[in-house]
C-alpha cells in the first residue's frame, strides 16, 4: 500500500492529465487518422482530421449515451460514425436526411426527384490508390448550396445506379466522396444518428503513406468542404 501511495503522489499529475485528455477526446474533440482513399478528393489517405464531438449532442464520455441533443446532421456534413456492420468508426458525407427520397442514376445523385447539380472539374488521369494507379475523374457537386468535389473511378463503377429509397426517421444516408471506392450506405444501409460520433471540421495534418510518411504541408489545416 505504501508503494501504491508513493506512486500515486509521484504520478498523480500525469495520471490526471492523461485522464482529462481521454475524456476530452471522447466527448469534446478528437482527430482521426484516415487510412484509405474512400473520401478522395476531400480527404486523402494519411490525413489527420479534426472531429467536433459536440457538433450534434453531448455524450457521456466513452459511450454513445446522449445527455442532450441540440442538432442533427445536415446534407453535406462530413461525419464520423460507428458502422452498423462491424462497429468500426468510419467517415463519410451525409447526402440525405430523414424523409428524403434518394436514388442514383449514372452515378448522379437524385434527391427528392431532383438530379443534384454537378460539373466535370477534371477529366480522367491516373492517380495512386490502394489498387495501384487507377484513372480518376473529379466532379463538383452541390448540397445545401455548398459545393464539394467527388471522385469517380470508371474502371470500378460500383453501384452507380439504385432505385429510389426513403430515409427513415432518426437516420441519414451517407456516401464516400470517392463514389467508386467507398463502403457506405449502399452497402451498410442507413446510419442511425445516435451512432454518429462527430462532425469533421478540417484536416489538421497530412503525411504521404506511400513516400515514407513525408509531410504534405499544402494540406495542413485545410477546412472541410460541406
Amino acid at each position: 500500500m505504501q508503494f501504491i501511495h508513493r506512486m500515486w503522489k509521484e504520478y498523480r499529475g500525469l495520471t490526471l492529465f492523461v485522464g482529462l485528455m481521454l475524456v476530452f477526446r471522447s466527448a469534446v474533440a478528437d482527430w482521426n487518422y484516415i487510412p484509405s482513399s474512400s473520401m478522395n478528393p476531400t480527404i486523402y489517405a494519411g490525413d489527420r482530421v479534426l472531429v467536433d464531438k459536440r457538433a450534434y449532442s453531448l455524450r457521456v464520455p466513452f459511450t454513445l449515451r446522449e445527455v442532450t441533443r441540440w442538432a442533427t446532421p445536415r446534407r453535406g456534413d462530413v461525419v464520423t460514425f460507428d458502422s452498423p456492420d462491424d462497429g468500426i468508426n468510419l467517415i463519410k458525407r451525409v447526402v440525405a436526411v430523414a424523409g428524403d427520397e434518394v436514388s442514383m442514376s449514372g452515378n448522379r445523385l437524385v434527391l427528392n426527384g431532383q438530379p443534384q447539380p454537378r460539373t466535370l472539374v477534371q477529366g480522367l488521369r491516373p492517380v495512386p490508390t490502394e489498387y495501384g494507379m487507377v484513372d480518376q475523374e473529379i466532379w463538383q457537386e452541390t448540397l445545401n448550396d455548398t459545393p464539394f468535389e467527388v471522385a469517380r473511378l470508371p474502371r470500378f463503377n460500383r453501384l452507380t445506379d439504385f432505385a429510389p429509397v426513403r430515409v427513415p426517421e432518426g437516420h441519414v444516408m451517407v456516401l464516400g466522396d470517392n463514389r467508386d471506392n467507398s463502403r457506405d450506405s449502399r452497402f451498410i444501409g442507413f446510419i442511425d444518428v445516435r451512432s454518429i460520433t462527430g462532425k469533421a471540421v478540417r484536416v489538421v495534418l497530412s503525411h504521404e503513406p506511400r513516400q515514407f510518411y513525408l509531410p504534405r504541408a499544402d494540406r495542413w489545416w485545410l477546412p472541410m468542404h460541406g
